[in-house]
């Protein structure tokens, strides 16, 4: 397999994280969601003003993984008053770690999440935190390998159903 490389991404960006998001969103999650759910979570998360607004965020930050030339997968991270919840100002959370399927297996996660360890240890915050589906097994059980440990839960709601999603943390030392 050739070398992943991950690069921090900018507004320039935009197009290749839309076309990255609604691929690796409907990939994981449309097989147990209504169509209608899937498209409008789809329209309202991944369309161009939305993606702009995160992208120019200076609380969140993107990055894209690479084989060759392709976008394989991406990460979004959020610092203070971009995080999702407010849990705690010193903490950095992962909001999207997503990466495409026929890529699954092959590292690209784990490549991201170290990735997101890093940035923790410059930045000096005190733990990475995430929300992932009850029902997400397969991400449930990278992050436990990881060293996440479950601390609360929220409702998500995805289109008409609501959804539960743990929230799980990393302390950093």
């Amino acid at each position: 397999m050739n070398p992943i490389e991950i690069r921090k991404a900018t507004l320039s960006d935009l197009e290749t994280i839309q076309k990255i998001s609604v691929q690796t969103f409907k990939e994981t999650f449309a097989a147990v969601n209504t169509p209608e759910n899937i498209a409008n979570y789809v329209k309202d998360s991944f369309n161009t003003e939305q993606l702009t607004t995160e992208l120019n965020n200076a609380n969140s930050q993107f990055y894209v993984a690479y084989s060759n030339a392709e976008a394989v997968g991406y990460l979004k991270i959020n610092f203070g008053d971009a995080q999702t919840e407010t849990i705690n100002e010193n903490a950095l959370e992962v909001h999207r770690i997503y990466v495409v399927q026929t890529f699954h297996g092959k590292n690209i996660g784990q490549l991201l999440l170290d990735e997101v360890k890093k940035i923790a240890h410059h930045t000096g915050v005190n733990y990475i935190w995430l929300g992932v589906w009850e029902e997400n097994h397969r991400a449930l059980r990278f992050y436990t390998k990881n060293g996440f440990v479950v601390f609360d839960k929220h409702v998500f709601t995805l289109g008409n159903d609501e959804q539960t999603d743990l929230l799980m943390q990393l302390l950093i030392k």
